[in-house]
């Protein structure tokens, strides 16, 4: 069994993206900028957003971070978003999530220019990703799909079974895995319809999934040698840990792993690509993807 180290692959992607960045820069050229926006003070959010503005910096990019307060009208925003859309310096532009419950989460993902659109949930990128275009991919599929080719873990005709239908994980990973670019596997979604998924399970090459519930995933449901990828990421209580909880992910990892050829570990696994996927969409949108 090969543990699949996403922090260790993010340090490489990061390094070259920073390579790339300084060739640019040699050039005379500008560095990338991502400008990224929060409304409100949700600390998870903060957090997240505080890591995208870090990574920017490892990789040599600009950003700009724009806070604003979670009474921002959802006419405002979208104006600052359209400042941003024309603004020839910004190459990618995130807009935190969720919003308040006042603002129209998909109003405001329209109104980003999908050329700009970094987090690629815009209907033109998902439109895009649908028929095998160039496009942006959302960050977590993209990562998964960064390890699988740093892994050389093969793909081609393989059966991959994807739990959970998600727009940010679920869809774009059964896509993906499916386009003969990428994956080009047999794909099979699961979802809380499903009958008997253990029994699909069972014939998975590959699994991927993204249900967040926790340790779902037992040993007899997954075949020798199988390859898993757990973006589920749960908080469990754990009396025995200095702050009352521990993360799990979807997948029971101590039955599961002996089993598996290649198994992600939560944390540590999947979780670490995300922002390093954001930032190789915000050099992409800087170059261009759909010229």
């Amino acid at each position: 069994m090969i543990l699949i180290d996403g922090k260790h692959t993010s340090q490489l992607v990061k390094q070259d993206i920073v390579r790339q960045v300084k060739a640019l820069t040699g050039q005379g050229r500008r560095p990338p900028h991502l400008a990224a926006i929060i409304v409100g003070h949700d600390p998870a959010s903060e957090t997240y957003v505080r890591n995208k503005i870090m990574a920017c910096e490892e990789c040599g990019f600009r950003s700009t971070h724009i806070p604003l307060e979670s009474n921002v009208t959802q006419e405002a925003l979208i104006g600052k978003i359209r400042q941003l859309n024309a603004d020839a310096e910004i190459d990618g532009i995130i807009v935190q999530l969720p919003l308040p419950e006042h603002i129209d989460e998909g109003a405001v993902i329209n109104a980003i220019d999908y050329r700009k659109d970094v987090d690629g949930f815009h209907p033109v990128n998902v439109g895009r990703l649908l028929i095998g275009l160039p496009c942006m991919i959302p960050a977590t599929p993209l990562g998964i799909l960064t390890l699988l080719q740093r892994y050389d873990i093969p793909t081609a005709g393989k059966k991959c079974v994807v739990l959970g239908r998600s727009n940010i994980v679920g869809k774009p990973v059964a896509q993906l895995m499916m386009l003969p670019q990428y994956g080009n596997a047999t794909v099979t979604v699961c979802h809380r319809q499903t009958q008997n998924i253990a029994a699909e399970l069972q014939q998975a090459d590959i699994i991927v999934t993204a249900i967040g519930q926790p340790g779902f995933v037992k040993a007899d449901m997954v075949k020798a040698g199988a390859v898993v990828f757990d973006v589920g990421i749960t908080r469990v209580p754990d009396p025995t840990r200095k702050n009352g909880y521990r993360l799990m992910g979807d997948v029971d990892f101590e039955e599961v792993a002996p089993k598996c050829s290649y198994i992600t570990p939560v944390p540590g696994g999947v979780g670490p690509m995300t922002v390093c996927s954001l930032m190789q969409n915000t050099l992409k949108a800087y170059e261009g993807f759909d010229q």
